[in-house]
This record gives structure tokens, sequence and C-alpha cells, in this order.
């Protein structure tokens, strides 16, 4: 009964953590979670006081399929001001949350059989997203000593006549890492020989950045505009992310075949959300909510790094963006636990810490680099050092 499409799906493993965790937290045990995605704040206050007044004010109808032409004008005034690229409302789809923008990007764009080009770790959706949509996903894995991240030489080595997607996240979910400008024109010049690739971009992370702005390599390629997908959204910059609303920012060819798609399957998002994310976006009160939570970010990344790079055998470098930390705990694999099971895969390691220490942490396996683990940095540092001596005692146990 159940279609091929569907068997051939894996379920997300950080959801699948964190429904372990809830489960023993429901039971009465003590449960450290490290391995939600999403920031610990709340929404700003004055995001939420639009949200009140658009339902006091009778905005409870259907918008258009695209998304509001204000929250869209918004979008692209937005887009200029920060980024320095010029688009058109008519080249903005507002989505259901920025996941559903990139599902639906590669239903707009990959045909069966193309090739996908995906760099290892990966947020966990992109390969089954990626099948979903009929396509081929092409695991390229990049090195622990690069921050991994693509170099110019393992993207020409991997690209080919059926690659259609090249999938790009920075700042990264699951690492942190950020490309720097440098770093994305020398990529951008490999694809100057690849004219049939589309690169799509996720950059639902902008705000959470430390070392310096946030870039895009659209903004040091313009010349990829017409094979450009930026996708963005509101959950992490802006603590949305309950709200569900995200967009792509595309060319009009692109943007009116997502737009389709979205109108059988979703049609807009809510309405209430999208006004919301246009006081976010127009509203001066907006910049210095976003700093405080990206200043105390810096400070948990600091402490959190510090602290991981104590461990013997742990090594993490300092990510530039982002809320988490990807150690790689290589030097743990093949050890055995108190009760005898063997720890052979980050999965194993993780089922463990879980089972025996009360700490939920995400395997490398689920963002396909098996020898790292992925720890978010996203709570109190409270939370954060009660973790760091769960992690601690849970490694020092293995033998």
């Amino acid at each position: 009964m159940i279609s091929k499409r569907a068997q051939s799906l894996a379920p997300s493993e950080t959801m699948k953590i964190s429904g372990i965790a809830k489960e023993m937290q429901q039971a009465g045990k003590s449960v450290i979670s490290l391995s939600q995605g999403e920031p610990d704040f709340k929404t700003p206050a004055h995001i939420c006081e639009a949200a009140k007044r658009a339902i006091d004010e009778g905005h409870h109808g259907y918008t258009i399929n695209a998304g509001t032409t204000g929250l869209r004008e918004a979008i692209v005034e937005k887009l200029k001001r920060e980024n320095n690229l010029e688009y058109t409302a008519a080249e903005v789809v507002v989505s259901n949350g920025a996941k559903q923008s990139v599902g639906f990007s590669l239903l707009a764009v990959v045909d069966e059989g193309d090739e996908v080009l995906i760099p290892a770790p990966y947020w966990v959706s992109y390969p089954e997203m990626t099948k979903l949509a009929g396509g081929v996903p092409v695991i390229v894995r990049t090195a622990f000593e690069n921050d991994y991240k693509l170099t110019p030489e393992q993207l020409r080595s991997s690209l080919s006549k059926k690659t259609k997607v090249l999938i790009l996240c920075s700042p990264s979910n699951p690492t942190g890492s950020c490309y720097t400008a440098g770093e994305l024109e020398a990529l951008a010049e490999v694809l100057r020989d690849f004219p049939n690739v589309v690169v799509l971009s996720d950059e639902i992370y902008e705000y959470i950045v430390f070392d310096g702005p946030h870039v895009s390599m659209l903004q040091v390629a313009p010349w990829l505009k017409d094979r450009f997908i930026v996708v963005n959204g509101f959950s992490k910059g802006f603590a949305m992310t309950g709200w569900r609303l995200g967009y792509i920012a595309a060319p009009k060819s692109i943007a009116g075949a997502l737009g389709k798609i979205q109108s059988q399957e979703t049609s807009a998002p809510s309405t209430i959300s999208q006004i919301a994310g246009e006081a976010g976006y127009r509203s001066p009160l907006s910049a210095p909510a976003i700093e405080e939570m990206r200043k105390a970010f810096a400070e948990r990344r600091d402490y959190f790094i510090a602290e991981l790079n104590k461990i013997d055998g742990v090594k993490c470098f300092k990510p530039g963006g982002a809320f988490y930390a990807f150690p790689n705990i290589s030097a743990y694999l093949g050890k055995t636990a108190p009760d005898g099971s063997s720890i052979s895969s980050s999965t194993d390691l993780c089922m463990y810490l879980i089972e025996h220490h009360g700490l939920a942490i995400v395997p490398g396996d689920a963002f396909g680099e098996p020898e790292g683990v992925r720890l978010s940095y996203s709570a109190s540092m409270e939370t954060l050092a009660e973790g760091l001596k769960r992690f601690r005692a849970g490694l020092a146990a293995l033998s």
C-alpha cells in the first residue's frame, strides 16, 4: 500500500533524537537536550504585537499564493539594503518555512535522474528532498581540517553533465561553518564551466554570524543570478520557528514554477505570520533584538567550544555562525560501553549518551559525517555546563 517514494525516505534523525528525549522527560527522567535546531529566545515583542493587531483587525483570510505584496516588497527592500541584491516582488515567493522553500525549489528545477551536489556534513533533509524530487543526491565529503567547507577542487571533480543543482548552506547547519567571500568566489569560478547548474543557497542562519558579515555567493558572483536561488526565512534570526515563514528569491521562471507547485500543495503561509514577518523586516526594533540574540550566541560559542576542546580525544573548530558545534569524536569510535556494547558509530555513541547519561545530541551519521556529532548551544549557560559534564562523563566511561 505504501508508495516506493515514501519507502525510499529516511526519517529525520534530529526529530528522532528529540522525540526520545521528550519521551524520557515525560517519564520523569533527567535529560539535557542539546539536539534542538531552534533559538531558545522568544519572538521579539514588536513582532508579536504586529500579529496581535492583525488578528484584532480581522486579517483572517487567505492571501495571494506567493505571499502578501507588503511582505514580498519588504523582502525585496531587505535584500537590497542588507545584501545589495536586486530583486522584484515577482521574483519572491513566500512559503511555509524555509524548509518548504528548499523542497519546493528542488521540485521546481530537478527532473528524474538529475544529480544534486550536496557537500557533507549536510542538513539532514537535503538528500531526502532530492529523492522526493526524483533527483540523485551526490554527496561530497568535506574535511574537518577545512572546517567542513567544499573546496574548488572537490566541486570540479564532482560536477558532471548530469549535475542540475549545487546546494550550499552558509552559515552551515550542522557545522556552523561560514564561507568567506574569497572561498565563494573561487567556487563560483568553477561553475562558469557548468552553465546549466543551479545554485541553491540556504542562508537561513544569515543573522547569526560572529566573525564578520554574512556573505552570499551571489554578492561576489552576480553573473550567477539567472541560475541562483536564495532561500531565507524568519525562524532563526527572529526566533520565529513556530510561525512557519520562509521565502525564496530567484529568477522569475523559477519563482513562477515554485509558485505553481505551492498553489497545488499548500497555498500561501498563514496571513498572521506574514504580517508578523513584515514587521520583522520593517521595524527599527528588529536590529537591536537580533543583535542581543547574536551576542548571547557568540558568548555561548566561545565558552562551549573552549570546553569541548579540553576533553581528551575531542577536536572542534570554532564555528563562524549558527548555534552548533560539530566536534570530531573519531577517537571514541571502536570503544566499548560499560554494559559491554560496542560504540562502532556516531549513532551508537549518541544512543549510549542519551540512554545512560541523559544527554541528547545528534549523530554525525545523520549529516553524512560519521566521525562527528552535532551539539546545539542554543541553551542557557547552566544547561550547557550540565550538558558538557554529561558528555565528559559519558566519554570517560568508555574503554
